[in-house]
């Protein structure tokens, strides 16, 4: 969607920033009315790195689509490389190794292995297992005792983990020691920590994984993946990561988001309860509302170009502002701001859009559904314990959601 006024002008738009991503910043959708309103392409600062960032909807689906908007690192310029700091979401995302950051026949190679497993059809066949799941934490919420619950820590956590867990064929003497690791990394507790050492060990732990499977096959993704021989060593190691991460922790926001969103709309939540709302609404609604990911690094011009008048020249880098987009009111009108389950949805970009659309969408769409409707079935009564329930950010520049949801949850209905 390259636009054919003046790019001069986005050219001086670019000589500066002008807003920072703040990891800390206590309103993420505040922050994306402002990118909005300072237009389709902004100049920020994420983690130190200077880049565009697309805010409207049709921008990010331009962006995301563009031919000459590339994933691959080789094409950023050198200098805004070099600004990459260790230790931030930046740097993990930009220089991993798997398919995410890949592109043309390589992205098809490391792609190939996992759209296999994460295919529609093969997903809706685990419902019934993610049924079971759902029902057991909801019987461990009950024998909680009486006050408030941490929702998120309790329930919206464990399920997801849980799943790509035993997809991904983690051997059950590791499972508690890569669960510890993983809490960390998904946010879990009410207390911000440092990820970055958690994220090293579990590296570690992945490499191990690895290396016991290679000599000792067993059920799983990732003794498929080792077996095939279809990835380098650190390609697989990244590949690995990459979905074990992804493959829950987006989830994890998902399921705290739609809780939320439930719970401070009674009036949706009992259409959900009587069947006159799909839960499949509920989740579509919440992806578009509230973005489990708020801004994601990179993508990178391979020759200048132009998009909304903006020139962006080569080697410069790109941010997509999912949560940005999904409250567009050039694309959602005056509901863009309001969560409105029962209202059409047009469509939103929060699971990507293009060759790099993710490939767990089936499998955080099932789980989405199944959980939310089991818990708020079995507590139709529950409520936020107060007013500031669920305020809390997670304090990353990537993620969207609360580090806790407090709540009530009544009696179980039988």
């Amino acid at each position: 969607m390259d636009a054919t006024t003046d790019a001069d002008t986005g050219a001086e738009r670019g000589a500066g920033v002008e807003f920072v991503l703040d990891p800390a910043t206590l309103d993420v959708h505040a922050d994306c009315e402002r990118l909005r309103e300072l237009g389709p392409l902004v100049r920020v600062e994420m983690e130190g790195v200077h880049a565009w960032a697309a805010t409207r909807h049709a921008t990010l689906a331009a962006v995301l689509a563009h031919p000459d908007l590339s994933r691959d690192i080789a094409y950023w310029d050198p200098a805004g490389r070099a600004a990459v700091r260790d230790g931030t979401a930046v740097r993990r995302i930009t220089f991993d190794t798997s398919m995410l950051n890949a592109e043309g026949e390589e992205h098809r190679r490391l792609r190939g292995p996992m759209a296999r497993v994460f295919n529609a059809r093969r997903v809706e066949e685990l419902r019934p297992w993610v049924a079971r799941l759902a029902a057991e934490r909801v019987d461990h919420l009950a024998t909680l005792p009486p006050g408030p619950v941490d929702l998120r820590e309790q329930f919206a956590y464990p399920i997801p983990r849980d799943v790509i867990t035993e997809l991904m064929g983690i051997p059950p003497a590791m499972r508690a020691r890569v669960h510890e690791l993983t809490d960390v990394a998904a946010g879990v507790g009410d207390t911000p920590v440092d990820v970055t050492e958690a994220r090293k060990v579990l590296y570690g732990m992945v490499a191990e994984i690895i290396e016991g499977l290679r000599r000792t096959p067993g059920p799983g993704l990732i003794s498929a993946l080792v077996q095939e021989g279809e990835l380098t060593g650190k390609e697989l190691l990244d590949t690995v990561e990459l979905v074990f991460i992804a493959g829950h922790v987006t989830t994890v926001n998902l399921l705290t988001n739609g809780a939320r969103a439930l719970l401070r709309e009674p009036a949706q939540l009992a259409l959900a309860l009587a069947g006159e709302l799909a839960w499949s609404a509920v989740v579509e609604e919440t992806m578009r509302w509230d973005s489990p990911i708020a801004h994601f690094p990179m993508r990178y011009a391979v020759r200048d170009l132009e998009i909304e008048g903006v020139r962006v020249r080569k080697g410069e880098a790109v941010v997509a502002c999912f949560a940005s987009a999904g409250r567009d009111p050039e694309r959602y009108g005056a509901r863009a701001c309001r969560f409105d389950a029962v209202a059409e949805q047009p469509g939103h970009l929060s699971f990507g859009h293009g060759r790099h659309f993710c490939l767990g969408a089936p499998l955080a769409r099932l789980e989405g559904e199944v959980a939310l409707a089991a818990l708020f079935e079995a507590f139709p009564d529950m409520r936020l314990a107060g007013p500031d329930a669920g305020t809390r950010p997670l304090g990353s520049v990537l993620g969207n959601s609360t580090r806790s949801l407090p709540v009530l949850l009544g009696e179980r209905r039988t």
